[in-house]
């Protein structure tokens, strides 16, 4: 329903929002997030100068036995998709500006990605919530602490770009 997608938005604006508090957390070199393509795009370079908009599906990633997240890895919904096809009532774009009340993954990520594209950006715990819980088990949107993060997201161009398609 419309009341169930605005709480689910409110819930990750809110959740990504608490990710701008400092951190006392070091985080290793070996923690970087990875851009996985999916679909490339052909347009400008992602900036922290403008608000862009984008199909997301949020998946708490889980490795492999062997520890490898790559290609291997299981991914659980978080229970925040943008996309109709993921589950949403509709599909509805999610706005956001890097840099901006952001974890700082999705920053990290979309800063390297162009319009258009479409990519898995896998996010390490420590970039992510950290040794936070998001949500409550059994309700809309969880996301246990210290949990991986696994973003299928779309880059669908600039929040003020009258020729964006959605």
């Amino acid at each position: 329903t419309a009341t169930t997608m605005a709480t689910l938005r409110t819930f990750l604006l809110l959740f990504l929002g608490l990710a701008c508090f400092p951190q006392t957390t070091v985080v290793a070199q070996d923690d970087a997030v990875i851009v996985e393509t999916i679909q490339p795009g052909s347009g400008s370079p992602v900036t922290k100068d403008h608000r862009y908009k984008s199909m997301v599906t949020l998946y708490i990633e889980q490795p492999n036995a062997n520890g490898d997240k790559e290609a291997t890895s299981t991914k659980t919904p978080s229970g925040w998709p943008t996309r109709q096809s993921d589950g949403a009532a509709k599909d509805d774009p999610f706005t956001f500006q890097p840099g901006r009340n952001l974890i700082p993954g999705w920053t990290e990520g979309v800063l390297q990605m162009v319009e258009g594209q479409r990519a898995w950006l896998h996010v390490p715990a420590r970039k992510g919530y950290g040794n936070r819980p998001m949500g409550s088990p059994g309700g809309a949107f969880y996301i246990p602490a210290n949990s991986d993060l696994a973003f299928d997201i779309e880059i669908l161009g600039k929040e003020d770009d009258e020729a964006t398609e959605l």
